[in-house]
């Protein structure tokens, strides 16, 4: 089995008002081998944000089942899953998420003091993984004291403090410049190349050449797919932008 297997998932959203019910996911189906890069792709209101949601355990699925390394989600204990999700799930948000009165060293510790980490441990794993993100001397620093690059480094040596089995990652360079989302795509890069299994949701064709591989969702279906095997970095976001002028009529 896959490390990630994701079978006839359907996600419905029902209102209090008793009306029908707005389908977000419907009949999803894929796998993901473990030390991939993924990223998924569609326009706002496709199901990207759902399944991301789906994957994280933040939603359950209304049918259908997601297994990692062959459990399922859904057999997570309620008591277990905020547990589950410090430890097996790394998250890279768009707007960072940071605390702003806890300095960079406090906020990329935070999930191994919730985990009740001993203080040499947590220790011992902070400054390197912070000389490897090029952030170890802004450790003292809070984050209005830093620049939007370097607070999303923060973002992510936190979400690999843990050694999590899946980083899992919404518009990352959404609020990045040029130069910044490339350093982060870059990132990205390094640590899959080291085996760290990636799930990203983004717009963006630039951040997804990075990927291995690229799912296309629209109306809540994952309608097409792109891997990129041997293709270069520029070859291979050609290849994703025909994709989605195609799809969207404009392309020949």
């Amino acid at each position: 089995m896959s490390f990630i297997e994701v079978s006839n998932l359907k996600k419905v959203y029902t209102s209090r008002i008793g009306t029908k019910g707005t389908e977000a996911l419907q009949q999803v189906d894929f796998s993901v081998e473990k030390g991939e890069f993924i990223s998924i792709m569609g326009e706002s209101g496709s199901g990207k944000t759902t399944l991301l949601n789906l994957l994280s355990t933040l939603d359950t699925p209304t049918e259908g089942a997601i297994y990692l390394e062959g459990k399922s989600l859904s057999d997570i204990k309620d008591k277990h899953v905020s547990k589950f999700r410090r430890e097996q799930l790394g998250f890279v948000f768009q707007d960072f998420n940071l605390l702003d009165n806890f300095n960079l060293k406090d906020n990329i510790l935070l999930p191994l003091v919730l985990a009740k980490t001993p203080v040499k441990e947590m220790e011992a794993s902070v400054l390197p993984l912070a000389k490897s993100l090029g952030i170890d001397a802004l450790l003292d620093k809070y984050p209005y004291e830093v620049s939007g690059g370097q607070k999303q480094r923060v973002a992510v040596a936190r979400a690999l403090i843990t050694k999590p089995k899946l980083i899992l990652a919404d518009e990352p360079t959404g609020a990045l410049d040029s130069r910044s989302s490339q350093n982060l795509l870059e990132i990205f890069k390094d640590i899959n190349r080291l085996g760290q299994t990636i799930i990203m949701v983004t717009h963006s064709a630039r951040a997804s050449s990075y990927s291995n591989r690229v799912l296309f969702i629209r109306d809540g279906k994952v309608y097409h797919e792109l891997y990129r095997g041997e293709q270069t970095e520029e070859a291979f976001m050609e290849k994703i932008t025909q994709s989605i002028l195609v799809s969207s009529g404009r392309g020949e």
